[in-house]
């Protein structure tokens, strides 16, 4: 897997949500310590504008994984026939499997996160075998006592053009430095079997 750091040259300007929300969220009790065992000083620290990516190719594998999971038994995903004659070149990969880049590439920088929103538009289909890009950019950083509520732009990229799918995320965030290093490998199956 490939993480690259990017600094947008405009950021994204996104509004803040409304406050009873924020105050709910903020008396939520987090998993994960904002202290870390390396110097602060050392860690890349998100901004506003950054770009987060790891690269996936998705397998059959996953995909059946996706659907023992989920119990997604929906045989678009599994029969050639049934996805030529709704209009697919080929059997699609779940759009929710390849959304889950999103949550990925957050916690992997940001252990202790916690997911509060995604909006997805889908916009072209994945196959097997197609190189995906996912990422995330920060668009917009709110200080909540000793944790941070990030939105972020989300996009998948096929082939490094074709945007696939996007959407808005946003994550609390115990710290904003950033995790170096991924313990997961883009061509592992991540559900098993």
């Amino acid at each position: 897997m490939r993480i690259f750091f990017k600094t947008a040259a405009k950021p994204f300007n996104a509004t803040v949500m409304k406050r009873p929300f924020w105050d709910s969220v903020s008396s939520l009790m987090y998993c994960f310590s904002s202290s870390s065992s390396s110097s602060s000083s050392a860690m890349n620290v998100l901004k506003t504008g950054d770009v987060l990516e790891q690269a996936r190719v998705f397998s059959t594998s996953d995909i059946a994984g996706y659907s023992k999971l989920t119990h997604d038994s929906n045989p678009l995903h599994f029969d050639s026939e049934c996805a030529r004659n709704a209009g697919f070149e080929d059997i699609p990969v779940p759009g929710m499997l390849v959304a889950s880049l999103f949550p990925r590439i957050i916690a992997s920088h940001f252990p202790g996160a916690i997911y509060v929103k995604q909006t997805l538009d889908f916009r072209s289909p994945v196959f097997v075998g197609d190189n995906i890009i996912g990422q995330v950019q920060a668009s917009n950083i709110r200080q909540l006592k000793q944790k941070y509520m990030v939105r972020f732009v989300t996009t998948c990229f096929k082939d490094g053009e074709i945007v696939v799918i996007g959407g808005e995320a946003t994550a609390i965030l115990p710290t904003l430095a950033m995790k170096q290093g991924d313990n997961h490998n883009s061509e592992s199956n991540d559900f098993g079997s």
